[in-house]
């Protein structure tokens, strides 16, 4: 059949996947998704031209771009069945009698390898803006599902999208809209940071436990914190711990969140490890979106799949998010054994949120007047199974005693159970929370710049980033919309980046792949 995907930083060889994708999607799942994205440009520019506001239809274009994401939906029936609702909102070149069979001969004219645009620069620069708008579509159906939308983010997606499917626009044209994504993004992730300070408050710094207390458990993982407070309420009373994996972890901090004792701890650490974490997990296990692998045998029967994520024969949570009966993962997770004792463990602190790290940003900056603060970095974004994530790792260790270290997204699970001190009472790490919450990275960086009267870029803050999917892609084009200069990316840079863009990001942006941690901390620090 054959395939081509790179929208991951774990492409194969660093060029493309061309047979089965490293995040375990097969070719027929790949070219449904091609498809589907296809007819989303479709549907885009056929509302665009009616001129009609329509949200059941901005909805379906921001749902069937984060189905796309990596590691969100594997499973081709499903992904038959949006592309069959599809045609409920625009015209499609296939009918409602398709078959799945006749889907995919369809899609496989429509991808990536298939588009009209021959120069490689401008291909380039068309990759990143559709993987920026697939990220963006995540964090709009996060803030959406808390009852948060903004009419300007989502036409956006449509103006988007329609662009996506004409033709003729050049280099510039491709580059400035690739920028203007970037702001949009922050206005998205900004509805989305009020969606989850007014539904569960404003985050605090809070002690939470890694380990296991004896009993039914149940394992949520993912970054649908609204999932989670419903399990945490249906499961209320009925002796079952509720533990966080993965991109949950921040959970802990929210106030609204917390005031559940049976919210117990947190369990493992990052998305790529969860095979080995689930086996050995006692318990029952919730996906809530992106982040899913192929489930092991030794615990299939006791996974499940809710809102956009789907695997072929896992069981499937339906249902609007907020109203969602989880009954039958309550009750795989009584009938497990569960931890037969309790299996107690360090602890870790979440919850410096804008809020609780501004709340003592006098105290920070007459620190570093002080001389005791030299210097701040953002060491964070997203973790992954490819070699040379240990530099993260490295560079956390390395970063002088006498200087503060601020992380989000699953990144941090490279280093944050290290103990890194604190300086006059400041800790040395300070968890922002999940890749959705990098919009308080950036107010706290614009306070600090604010307090300094000086640019973001005048800062002693240098950023250090990981990148894996198209969530960081959108968060990257954000910082390059605010002028960040200077930021350090890795494993591995893009293979949707052509050379010719490449030194267009250096020139304007110096944008630098990461070396060793000895050689960029001494560039960093000047020594």
């Amino acid at each position: 059949m054959g395939m081509f995907c790179n929208q991951c930083e774990q492409t194969a060889k660093g060029t493309g996947c061309t047979v089965k994708g490293v995040c375990g999607k097969n070719d027929e799942v790949a070219v449904l998704q091609d498809l589907l994205v296809h007819v989303l440009k479709g549907i885009a520019a056929e509302k665009k031209n009616s001129g009609k506001a329509d949200p059941g239809t901005d909805r379906f274009l921001i749902e069937g771009l984060f189905s796309t994401v990596t590691n969100v939906n594997f499973d081709p029936e499903r992904l038959v069945g949006l592309l069959k609702e599809a045609l409920a909102f625009g015209r499609a070149p296939y009918g409602p009698e398709a078959s799945r069979e006749s889907l995919v001969r369809t899609g496989q004219g429509v991808g990536l390898l298939d588009d009209p645009d021959k120069d490689q620069d401008i291909r380039s620069l068309k990759e990143i803006y559709l993987y920026g708008l697939k990220g963006m579509a995540a964090y709009a159906d996060h803030a959406r599902i808390l009852g948060k939308t903004d009419d300007a983010v989502s036409a956006y997606f449509t103006e988007a999208l329609a662009h996506l499917a004409g033709s003729g626009a050049g280099v510039d044209d491709w580059v400035a809209r690739v920028l203007e994504l970037g702001k949009i993004n922050l206005r998205c992730m900004e509805i989305l940071d009020e969606a989850h300070t007014e539904r569960f408050g404003h985050p605090v710094p809070t002690q939470v436990s890694l380990g296991v207390k004896k009993g039914p458990a149940i394992l949520v993982s993912g970054h649908d914190l609204l999932d989670l407070e419903d399990l945490l309420k249906q499961t209320e009373g009925k002796g079952v711990s509720v533990y966080t994996h993965g991109e949950m972890l921040p959970a802990h901090g929210y106030p609204k969140l917390k005031a559940y004792p049976h919210l117990a701890g947190h369990y493992g650490g990052a998305w790529q490890d969860q095979a080995r974490e689930f086996d050995q997990f006692a318990g029952a296990i919730l996906m809530t979106t992106n982040c899913i692998q192929e489930p092991r045998e030794s615990y299939r029967e006791r996974i499940f799949t809710t809102g956009l994520v789907a695997w072929p024969g896992v069981v499937h949570i339906p249902g609007e998010c907020g109203k969602r009966d989880f009954g039958l993962v309550i009750r795989k997770a009584i009938a497990s054994e569960g931890f037969k004792a309790d299996q107690p463990d360090k602890s870790i602190t979440v919850g410096f949120g804008r809020n609780a790290v501004l709340s003592v940003a006098g105290k920070v900056v007459d620190a570093v007047k002080a001389g005791q603060i030299r210097h701040f970095f953002l060491v964070g974004g997203c973790d992954g199974a490819k070699s040379g994530r240990n530099y993260y790792t490295d560079f956390a260790q390395q970063i002088p005693k006498d200087c503060v270290i601020l992380t989000l997204a699953c990144g941090k699970f490279r280093f944050n159970k290290l103990d890194f001190g604190d300086i006059g009472g400041i800790p040395r790490l300070l968890d922002v929370g999940q890749c959705n919450d990098a919009y308080s990275a950036v107010q706290i960086a614009s306070a600090l710049a604010g307090a300094f009267e000086c640019g973001i870029n005048d800062l002693p803050l240098s950023l250090v980033l990981s990148w894996y999917e198209q969530k960081a892609v959108c968060i990257l084009l954000t910082l390059l919309s605010l002028g960040v200069k200077g930021i350090r990316l890795g494993p591995s840079l893009p293979a949707f980046v052509s050379p010719n863009v490449l030194n267009v990001l250096v020139k304007n942006f110096d944008i630098k792949p990461i070396e060793t941690p000895e050689k960029d901390l001494a560039a960093i620090l000047g020594n």
